[in-house]
């Protein structure tokens, strides 16, 4: 009985407690465009719990009847209390529209932008895109401060150098890390034949543009240090196009096609003059061997009588590129979408190379519940790319074209393919070149996002980039290479596989008065595995030039490689912010890797920030001058792996080594169990300030970044079997400053004009080697890396003048000793620019809208190898010349750069020789080739004009916009070759600036249209 009455009395007690409470419901949106907000945080004023919006932007809280308000809260959207009495069916929240409170997406989160620590640019995906364009490294060019992007070569899809504040490293990788949707990209080149010699093809160019939603750069060690060891070298982040919940499909249609050609183009000297040019270094050698000039026969008793044979026309044409663009997003109140596929083909402005895409993109979201979200982000591509061998190789198209001397016929009388020397027919190269290379790549994840409580999310991920490259080549007996073999082919298939899975724990929590104590706060560990696979197969003659398998070659080979490396790490970051105005920020990754040796396959890599926002100072706002100030500062440690062999810590054993028939072995590779990682040591001090209403903003950095414990291969004695092994020795170190401004000059209803400038400086310099390192291009060792100088330095002799009296180079005699030795070899400068940037106008006015980019590098030099080869002085008696020969010294009192023509090589290295009796040109490359490279190009101009809505909605229409662009218009600079923004020698990060038969920048018109329906 007394059970019953205390049951009674207890329901009775909660139906009175109920009976006090309400439950409110209603819908929170976006005050602009009145889109619903899901996850929006909803509290009672003093307490910790509460509740988040549905997908749909819904929420149902109950409340006690003595409160008075409710509290709204959502990340980049400005905070607000609603009165209970005031309380509607719909709340509408404000964007936080100051420039530095933007959201950014970080190192594993999203952030205010006002208060992040580290050095970040953040590029929009529409500004990217607005003009066209075929790979989105290249369209990173000249707008972020600190960020070197300039493209090799004018091959599509060739390779690009893409630096963040400098070159850390000599034999590890350089290359930044790219991520895509959480997804680490490999951007190893995985084409074996190349493009040219040894430039590298661009593996990003895989990526389509026009699915990127923004772009954000990770540049100090604040914010790369999260990502450990793959951050060494910056990071960048690249977030693609998603729907929209409870919206309409949204479909995008975008257009282009362009035509190319190339600004300047090689030329070569008349036959007449060639012959003239061959007959005076005949005659000059003859009378430095003190011969009766009688005596001395010339080559071409008539040199006015020689043809000329035009070769270059044939090796140029008008480049055609054309492009689509199809794609759809939006959402339900559950869902969300976008997909989208492309078409790309481009042609080179050199026959016979081009590139075409395909890509194909699907993302999708869902909430199962409230609580839980999976996701995922697919893309697919298949490239493929004609390869012309044009750059940098010695007998590919270029060089074929140019080489030959031009009073030399095309054809044969019979009218077959004339061929000179070791060099092929360009025409046979051009017609009958078959060297394609099909790659097929898959770039995703897919995730699972789980909400803990409303400020604690655990999110899970699992990622593939699959990249698969298949090339066929074969040589027919028309062509050089394939005459002496009757036929050669060639297949080569290379898999690079990255699988990674992920976990993250993120809490963001607003605490306090006025939510004065902000902290976000993330732990989580990822599991990385990278696979690399290669199998090769070749064969030689062929019954016919139908015939081109392998299988119907008469001896055929091959082979095989594999090799796989694995990772893990564990990570945690953490940043409390009081006040709005005082952040304190770090992080720490610890990565194992199995590249590694043994005793030290951790690494630990700690970061630390502070932020100050000034300008919420008392004392800063009565000055009323500015809008936003804030003064940051960051120092870390990041990492690097890339770019040594996965088993470099380990003694290996090679096989070939074969006796009698019998198979053999033998030590290949000393082992070093206490191999560890490089590490880099950066810190950044920085500044952002607004003035005149938010009209002028301002960003500052400087940097100074230590790369120490490199990964070296270090000389060690030889009768250790080995010349060197792999060594943690040496460091390099950058520094430099980065300046951005961005400017609202004009704005007012039917007019606006908007300025974005950067410009940043960096001084890059070895700071210990244990011996130098030479290298260089044709087996020239020009390039050298030495302690105390840059990376990609030059070493030559140095040549003072050309003496007007005799018409003789004269060299820097270094030591003194009278003598031209290789003594006397000593570094001109190097292939680093020290200045780089970038300067953007938009105007609009009503509809129309007029954009002007420039870019601009200063104090880079570039080794002209087409000059080093065509302007030659005589000294190949069968390469032909360029027009800049004819500039050479051939009277008294000339003055020029150029010595005296001569069949003498005037190589000091060959028996010493006199410091000022050389006529010629010096065989080991003097400084006469080494030319300044700095340039400021007008990058891009593009006008479009939107239609008016009124008019495009008749159609069917919401936007259409119509442009006209034009690239590489003009260029200003000293470099007499073809194309400042040039390097060959690329494949090697120690070789860069080297200028050699290579395929230029072309000027490109483009017409584009983009309809939104």
């Amino acid at each position: 009985m007394k059970t019953k009455l205390l049951f009674i009395i207890w329901v009775l007690f909660a139906l009175e407690v109920q009976a006090q409470d309400r439950t409110i419901t209603g819908k929170v949106v976006d005050q602009t465009d009145q889109q619903p907000l899901p996850g929006v945080s909803i509290r009672v004023s003093g307490q910790k719990s509460g509740t988040l919006t549905n997908t749909d932007g819904t929420f149902s809280i109950r409340v006690a009847e003595a409160e008075k308000s409710l509290l709204f809260s959502y990340i980049g959207y400005l905070g607000k209390t609603v009165q209970l009495r005031d309380i509607g069916k719909v709340i509408a929240l404000e964007p936080d529209l100051q420039q530095l409170s933007e959201v950014v997406v970080t190192g594993y989160s999203t952030q205010e932008r006002k208060f992040i620590a580290g050095s970040i640019t953040t590029l929009k995906g529409e500004d990217l895109t607005a003009t066209g364009g075929s790979g989105f490294n290249q369209l990173i060019q000249g707008k972020a401060a600190g960020v070197q992007v300039s493209s090799n070569s004018g091959v599509p899809g060739g390779g690009i150098t893409f630096r963040i504040r400098g070159n850390n490293s000599i034999n590890a990788s350089v290359e930044p890390l790219y991520v895509i949707d959480g997804v680490f990209v490999n951007s190893s080149n995985s084409i074996r034949a190349g493009l040219g010699n040894q430039t590298a093809s661009n593996p990003l160019a895989d990526i389509n543009p026009e699915d990127i939603e923004s772009l954000v750069i990770l540049k100090d060690a604040s914010a790369t240090a999260i990502y450990g060891s793959m951050g060494a070298n910056g990071v960048v982040l690249v977030t693609t196009k998603r729907g929209s919940l409870n919206t309409k499909a949204k479909i995008n249609l975008s257009t282009y096609q362009g035509w190319s050609e190339a600004v300047n183009k090689f030329k070569s000297v008349s036959g007449a003059e060639t012959a003239m040019l061959a007959n005076e270094a005949v005659l000059n050698t003859g009378l430095d061997q003190k011969k009766d000039p009688s005596t001395i026969v010339l080559p071409f008793a008539d040199p006015t009588s020689q043809p000329t044979y035009d070769r270059v026309s044939g090796l140029f044409r008008t480049a055609k590129t054309s492009n689509y663009e199809v794609s759809a997003q939006g959402g339900s109140a559950t869902s969300t979408y976008y997909t989208g596929v492309g078409y790309l083909k481009q042609e080179s402005v050199v026959k016979p190379s081009d590139f075409e895409r395909f890509t194909g993109r699907f993302n999708y979201d869902n909430r199962l519940t409230d609580r839980l979200k999976i996701g995922t982000s697919f893309n697919f591509t298949r490239t493929e790319r004609a390869l012309s061998g044009s750059d940098n190789n010695p007998t590919g198209v270029i060089n074929s074209a140019i080489f030959p001397r031009s009073y030399l016929p095309i054809y044969k009388p019979d009218g077959t393919y004339a061929r000179y020397g070791s060099f092929d027919n360009h025409l046979a190269l051009i017609e009958n070149l078959d060297n394609h290379a099909v790659g097929w790549r898959t770039i995703g994840n897919v995730f699972g996002e789980y909400t803990i409580l409303p400020e604690l999310k655990l999110r899970t991920s699992w990622s593939i980039d699959n990249n698969s490259v298949y090339e066929n080549s074969y040589s027919n007996t028309l062509i050089s290479a394939g005459i002496a073999s009757n036929g050669s082919a060639a297949s080569y298939e290379t898999k690079n596989l990255v699988l990674t899975n992920e976990q993250v724990l993120t809490y963001i929590k607003s605490f306090g008065e006025n939510k004065k104590h902000n902290i976000n706060a993330l732990v989580g560990n990822t599991i990385y595995s990278k696979l690399y696979e290669t199998t090769s197969a070749s064969g030689t003659g062929f019954a016919t030039n139908s015939l081109r398998s392998i299988d119907n070659a008469a001896i055929r080979s091959g082979s095989s490689a594999r090799s796989q490396n694995k990772m893990v790490s564990f990570f945690g970051k953490a940043s409390y912010t009081y006040d709005n105005k005082y952040t304190i920020d770090g992080s720490i990754r610890a990565d194992a890797s199995s590249k590694f040796g043994i005793n030290k396959q951790w690494g630990y890599f700690p970061s630390g920030g502070l932020t100050w926002r000034a300008g919420q100072e008392t004392f800063i706002k009565d000055l009323n001058i500015f809008d936003e100030l804030k003064f940051r500062g960051s120092i870390g440690l990041s990492g690097n792996q890339n770019g040594i062999d996965d088993y470099a810590a380990l003694g290996l054993w090679s096989a070939g080594y074969n006796y009698l028939e019998t198979a053999g072995t033998a030590p290949s590779q000393l082992a070093n169990p206490d191999l560890t990682w490089e590490t880099t040591r950066q810190i950044d001090l920085g500044t952002e300030f607004s003035i005149l209403k938010k009209r002028l903003n301002v960003s500052f950095d400087y940097y100074n970044k230590y790369t120490y414990d490199l990964l070296l291969n270090v000389p060690v004695p030889y009768r250790s079997g080995f010349s060197s092994y792999l060594q943690n020795y040496g460091a390099v170190r950058n520094k430099g400053l980065e300046l951005s401004i961005s400017s609202v000059n004009v704005e007012t209803k039917n007019f606006s004009w908007t300025t974005e400038f950067n410009v940043s400086k960096n001084n890059n310099k070895i700071e210990k080697l244990a011996s130098d390192i030479t290298l260089g291009a044709s087996g020239r060792n020009i390039s050298i890396l030495r302690e105390g100088y840059a990376v990609n330095s030059f070493q030559l002799y140095k040549q003072l003048y050309v003496d007007p009296k005799t018409g003789n180079a004269v060299y820097d005699d270094v030591n003194g000793d009278g003598l031209i030795t290789s003594a006397d070899r000593q570094i001109v400068g190097n292939a680093l620019p020290k200045y780089t940037g970038g300067l953007n106008n938009t105007v609009k006015v009503k509809n129309f809208d007029l954009n002007v980019f420039f870019i601009f590098q200063q104090g880079n030099k570039i080794m002209n190898m087409n000059d080093f080869f065509l302007v030659h002085g005589g000294t190949q008696s069968n390469i032909g010349f360029l027009p800049r020969q004819l500039e050479r010294w051939h009277y008294e009192g000339q003055q020029t750069d150029i010595p005296r023509m001569t069949t003498f090589s005037g190589d000091p290295t060959v028996n010493g020789g006199s410091a000022n009796n050389y006529g010629g040109n010096v065989a080991s490359l003097s400084s006469r080739y080494l030319e300044d490279g700095s340039f400021i190009r007008l990058k891009n101009v593009s006008l479009g004009y939107t239609i008016p809505t009124v008019t495009s909605a008749r159609w069917g229409i919401s936007r259409a916009r119509i442009y006209v662009s034009g690239s590489n218009l003009l260029t200003f600079t000293k470099y007499k070759g073809l194309d400042p923004e040039v390097s060959s020698q690329s494949s090697n990060q120690n070789t860069a600036g080297y200028d050699w038969a290579t395929v230029p920048q072309s000027r490109t018109i483009q017409v584009g249209v983009n309809v939104s329906l």
